[in-house]
């Protein structure tokens, strides 16, 4: 079990590789919810076969390639991302963004316990006919929520072999879909139909990419153990490739079957949907190791939760800290799966809270190509003598910046229940939000002073480690 918590690695244990990063981040993104992401585009933005591919590209390539660009600040610092954020923000500035990320890892968790709920329902219903009830609902819920508590708890190492395994088999499974998918589809209806506007091709990677967008403030998370001479670029290409294999197939996958079964685009549960599109001896086999990976989508996001409630103050190991999150997720899953009606009031939360994570990208972006370097000690050291104490526990430059670009990226978001006064604009008509976020929060952290560390008692070296 991993117990170092936001403490920074020291050097003699970064033997991590870059090439670990790969299955990482296909385990990251093995989830059927992309297949409905897929039918989509094709359903509301009227995209045809080849516009898919574009964007089925593009997305993972923008979002994650923010993703492998952070994670290079957890190889310089060794630290996780919200503890790293401490030296951009101030020791009590950090809190502000820490705390909203922490709230949205809330609900991506919820999301993916519910939908591994409604797989294991599925599952059940498929292979002797049972039928769901309160009592069934809890205990599936219970089960994958433990289960991500569990590989998450383990730590880092229990994750990256998870990890791979799932790779290997979730690859497998869905090869043996797209094999059986090219055999029984209409090609000529599929490849027959028009082009869509290429404005709709642009809100279509915003939408795929904002789902991307969530794992930036982790990549330093399962970046720290590796040493400091990794290649930057290595990291970034293993990222974005990581997620783009995973991307590529599940999307077109989609966007092939809404041409047969437009359904998928708008089932609120899209497991169950599409267990009968397969062949009875392929569905269970490939909706069971849809669970396993919907189990490691969550343990990741528990693995960072847990890091960051330390980094809010929480004073508990690091698996306890994960348990938190456990137990939040299982009463919203549960809140979730058991209250009609509640799904589309929660994504459009969860799409509000989307914003946050790109104010914090956008200032914490543009700190790390200014060449931050981070002290491990004043990381820990949360009192006034902390090298990142700035003004009053405060940099008034960061705190500024991401303030303002999340209050421009939510007057341009539209929601179910909430309407930004810019979302009928172009940017809020194509989802692109929190691409407005990142930008006005970077732009302006860039022109702003850079706030000065205080200066470390005489004869008090910092630490290496």
């Amino acid at each position: 079990m991993e117990t170092r918590g936001l403490e920074p690695v020291p050097d003699s244990e970064r033997t991590g590789r870059v090439r670990t990063l790969f299955p990482t981040w296909v385990g990251a993104n093995l989830t059927v919810l992309l297949l409905t992401m897929g039918a989509g585009l094709v359903v509301f933005n009227g995209l045809n076969f080849w516009q898919v591919l574009a964007v089925a590209i593009a997305a993972p390539v923008v979002s994650f390639g923010l993703v492998g660009l952070v994670s290079i600040a957890g190889k310089q610092g060794g630290a996780p991302g919200m503890a790293l954020s401490r030296a951009v923000f101030g020791q009590r500035g950090n809190l502000l963004p820490g705390a909203l990320i922490w709230i949205a890892r809330w609900g991506w968790e919820t999301v993916n316990a519910v939908t591994g709920g409604y797989a294991l329902l599925a599952v059940l219903d498929l292979l002797f006919s049972i039928e769901s009830d309160n009592t069934l609902i809890m205990a599936t819920l219970l089960a994958f929520v433990g289960s991500s508590f569990l590989v998450s708890g383990l730590g880092v190492r229990a994750l990256r072999v998870c990890c791979t395994w799932s790779a290997y088999l979730f690859g497998g499974f869905s090869l043996l879909v797209l094999i059986d998918l090219i055999g029984r589809t209409e090609w000529r209806d599929v490849l027959d139909r028009p082009a869509g506007p290429t404005a709709m091709m642009i809100a279509g990677v915003g939408t795929l990419a904002a789902g991307g967008i969530s794992w930036v403030p982790t990549g330093p998370d399962f970046a720290r153990y590796l040493p400091r001479t990794a290649s930057g670029r290595a990291m970034i290409v293993a990222t974005v490739g990581g997620a783009g294999i995973v991307f590529l197939p599940m999307v077109l996958m989609g966007s092939v079957m809404a041409v047969a079964t437009p359904g998928l685009a708008v089932t609120q549960d899209p497991v169950s949907f599409i267990g009968p599109l397969l062949p009875g001896w392929l569905s269970v086999p490939y909706l069971l190791i849809a669970v396993v990976g919907m189990v490691l989508i969550n343990a990741m996001s528990m693995y960072s939760a847990g890091f960051t409630a330390q980094a809010l103050g929480f004073v508990i190991p690091r698996a306890w800290a994960v348990g938190v999150n456990a137990a939040i997720s299982l009463f919203l899953g549960s809140l979730l799966m058991m209250t009609a009606g509640f799904l589309d009031s929660f994504v459009s939360f969860l799409t509000l809270l989307a914003v946050t994570f790109s104010a914090w990208i956008g200032v914490f972006g543009v700190d790390q190509l200014r060449g931050r370097t981070y002290d491990p000690a004043a990381l820990l050291d949360t009192t006034p003598a902390s090298a990142y104490w700035y003004t009053g526990g405060f940099a008034v430059t960061a705190v500024t910046a991401w303030t303002v670009g999340l209050v421009v990226g939510l007057l341009f978001t539209g929601v179910e229940w909430f309407s930004g006064p810019l979302a009928a604009t172009w940017i809020g008509r194509h989802g692109l939000g929190w691409a407005a976020t990142i930008t006005v929060s970077a732009a302006l952290y860039a022109i702003l002073p850079r706030p000065a560390g205080r200066e470390r008692p005489e004869g008090v070296a910092p630490l290496h480690f």
